[in-house]
């Protein structure tokens, strides 16, 4: 099976191409630049420098966040849009699944996380099977380090923001908590890849993104007429 893998869920751009479950190529950039006009020609590079045509792709997956909403919903939109035009099935999985993967062989929960502004996190725990042991959710970081603070096994912490909350962490899971070097905070598209080769496929439609809480604009909207 040949699949195409993209993350735009955050600032760090991510596009793989595997090939028969080997990685044939991979590209990430973790800088500040506009994912809109940076994916496709992104994609192209990495399909001609692995020798693929897009006929040649037997499936595309996506993270479909949580993450930035912008973010979230270029990736959705041009793999939906890759694969109508295919005829071939579209994959999408949890951002923060695909970074737990980076942790996959530490014993004992993993704890992805994205840092989502005025002390809010995007996290869920994980453990090696990259089972879900608490539900992915949308709160405050000191919150939810209170809650794993119990946790009867040590806790990997993963983030791209991992410097904003590592003090935090330390002081309330203390030896508890082990966080790893940088480059394993990185959430990597081979990785999105292996995590969706064999999910199945629902209805193209029916992907839509994970934000795990409602766009600002809508919240709002629904305050506004909850006033009226």
């Amino acid at each position: 099976m040949n699949v195409l893998a993209m993350d735009t869920s955050n600032e760090i751009l991510g596009v793989a191409v595997v090939k028969d479950g080997e990685t044939a190529g991979e590209l990430i950039t973790n800088i500040k630049k506009n994912h809109s006009v940076r994916l496709m020609p992104a994609i192209d590079q990495l399909m001609k420098e692995t020798a693929m045509t897009p006929s040649d792709l037997d499936r595309i997956v996506v993270a479909k966040g949580p993450g930035s909403y912008t973010g979230v919903r270029i990736g959705l939109t041009t793999a939906k849009s890759m694969g109508w035009a295919l005829n071939i099935p579209v994959v999408g999985v949890s951002s923060l699944e695909v970074l737990a993967y980076q942790g996959m062989f530490f014993d004992g929960y993993i704890c992805p996380f994205f840092d989502a502004r005025r002390g809010l996190v995007y996290t869920g725990l994980y453990n090696q099977e990259m089972q879900l042991v608490k539900a992915e959710t949308n709160l405050l970081m000191i919150d939810w380090l209170e809650e794993l603070k119990a946790s009867d096994k040590p806790v990997l912490f993963l983030s791209p923001e991992i410097e904003s909350h590592q003090e935090a962490i330390e002081e309330i899971m203390n030896d508890k908590a082990v966080i790893p070097p940088k480059t394993l905070h990185v959430p990597r598209p081979s990785a999105l890849a292996l995590a969706g080769k064999d999910k199945e496929a629902g209805p193209l439609h029916a992907l839509v993104p994970n934000y795990l809480r409602m766009v600002e604009a809508e919240a709002k909207w629904l305050e506004q007429q909850g006033k009226k």
